[in-house]
């Protein structure tokens, strides 16, 4: 796959004009991460964003203890550091390759030129920056108000949307889950028991069939305790 293949392989630039993938695939850097790679570390200065073409990465923040948190893990198509764009600054939190994988990489100068020569350019962005928002206000909202078994809830439906069915394969570890969760994996492990022993959900391994949708979805609002 070529570098324009690339960029038109990304969801939210496929509306872009011809001339602006050829004018984006003359500045993007395509680069391979082996798993466990370091791309960026917290507090290094800010260049430029990030679209994963394939494998996973994941953002993450380490605590003075060395415990880690991750804030979110992104899959092929998706942008992230995109907040580099516009500010001169440093980046936020770590980003790592969990498994091999390829990324483009926007210089942070050269697209804010490509910016003021595209208007579109800049609502898709602007697009993603809502959508991006959204997701942090439901973390934080998820995080401070709701108990594990609503947080799990929550997020199981949301890969069961993201799936578009009832079935699929959890790419990430527990650990890992645990981790987005805000809770460590011992919890997380006695709540899917329990989602199991009520026949919620069917796990065997990493993969999982949700069996009682409605269940879930009060779980996820608060409605009912497990």
């Amino acid at each position: 796959m070529n570098t324009l293949e690339q960029l038109k392989s990304i969801p939210i630039l496929k509306d872009l004009s011809v001339s602006d993938f050829n004018s984006l695939s003359e500045i993007v850097v395509s680069k391979t991460y082996l798993a466990g790679e370091e791309i960026f570390y917290e507090k290094e200065q800010a260049k430029g964003f990030f679209a994963l073409i394939s494998g996973k990465v994941k953002i993450y923040k380490l605590a003075f203890t060395g415990k880690e948190h991750i804030l979110h893990i992104f899959g092929p198509g998706e942008i992230f550091a995109e907040v580099a764009v516009f500010f001169e600054q440093e980046y936020p939190a770590n980003a790592m390759a969990l498994e091999d994988s390829i990324v483009l990489f926007f210089p942070r100068v050269e697209f804010k030129r490509l910016l003021g020569q595209s208007p579109d350019l800049g609502l898709h962005l602007m697009g993603l920056f809502s959508l991006r928002l959204r997701e942090m206000v439901a973390k934080v909202e998820a995080l401070s108000l709701k108990e594990v078994p609503a947080r799990l809830a929550s997020h199981l439906l949301f890969f069961r949307e993201m799936n578009k069915k009832n079935e699929f394969t959890l790419e990430i570890s527990k650990h890992q889950l645990a981790s987005l969760l805000g809770t460590i994996p011992e919890t997380l492990s006695r709540v899917m028991k329990k989602f199991k022993e009520k026949e919620i959900l069917y796990l065997k391994r990493n993969r999982i069939i949700l069996k009682d949708i409605e269940t879930l979805q009060q779980i996820a609002l608060g409605k009912k305790k497990i």
